[in-house]
């Protein structure tokens, strides 16, 4: 056999130690959870799952989420001022609500934080009776609500869903994504019972009376087709007086 026939039957063995092309080094479950740490803190939202798949691309869904567990039992511990949660279909790490004053006062301490009682009524009628209107609102508080809706507009707690299809076309309101962020509420399945919601709120809520018109019925409408022609130059009279979507936002 001569020298060229013995170099073109040479070949390297792969070695041991090298990963296979394609799958990821192995990393010790201490990094794993750091490396969480790292891409919950630095996102600006909370982190999804697809999210998180994308980053660790590779690694199988079981062993980061374990390693998740694992971050999340860490940051349970008593005596931390930080907390992972669950929230608004992601992951985020946030400050203890016992400390949110302190931070509070870090940040602003002349910027008024809390909204007003009206508005958290409101805000609480939306949220249970969603996607509810404006006349509903105003019938299930027996208050006008009007500059209250501008308010929670404005601060991306609440968004315009749509139009109702009954005379008039009212405006539909329903919560956002940044209302359960506020609330550190994980969907809209979390919300807790009226009476413990108002807890939340603050003292100054009429628990009672928040009860009474989140539990009751809806004002009986009329369905678009079934108005008498007298009435719409009213209903649209009413219509334009709520205003189009454009000018609440």
């Amino acid at each position: 056999m001569d020298e060229r026939d013995e170099k073109e039957r040479t070949f390297t063995l792969p070695s041991a130690d090298t990963e296979p092309e394609g799958e990821p080094p192995s990393l010790p479950a201490e990094e794993v959870r750091a490396i969480l740490e790292a891409l919950i803190f630095a996102s600006p939202q909370p982190i999804t799952p697809r999210e998180v798949a994308k980053v660790l691309a590779g690694m199988s869904r079981e062993r980061w989420q374990a390693a998740l567990q694992e971050l999340r039992a860490d940051y349970a511990r008593d005596g931390r001022g930080l907390q992972l949660v669950e929230v608004a279909g992601g992951w985020q790490i946030t400050t203890r609500p016992e400390y949110n004053d302190w931070v509070r006062e870090l940040l602003d301490p002349k910027a008024p934080t809390r909204l007003s009682i009206q508005a958290l009524e409101t805000l609480a009628v939306i949220a249970y009776k969603q996607p509810v209107t404006l006349p509903e609102i105003i019938e299930l508080r027996g208050v006008k609500s009007g500059g209250v809706l501008k308010t929670l507009l404005e601060k991306r707690l609440i968004r315009i869903v749509g139009r109702k299809e009954v005379v008039g076309r009212p405006m539909l309101y329903g919560t956002t994504k940044q209302f359960l962020l506020h609330f550190g509420l994980k969907d809209l399945g979390e919300l807790p019972k009226v009476e413990e919601f108002a807890e939340v709120l603050g003292e100054e809520v009429d628990v009672a009376g928040l009860k009474r018109a989140i539990e009751a019925p809806r004002p009986v409408e009329v369905p678009l087709g079934e108005q008498d022609p007298a009435d719409q130059q009213l209903s649209l009279d009413t219509t334009r007086s709520e205003g189009s979507p454009e000018d609440l936002k």
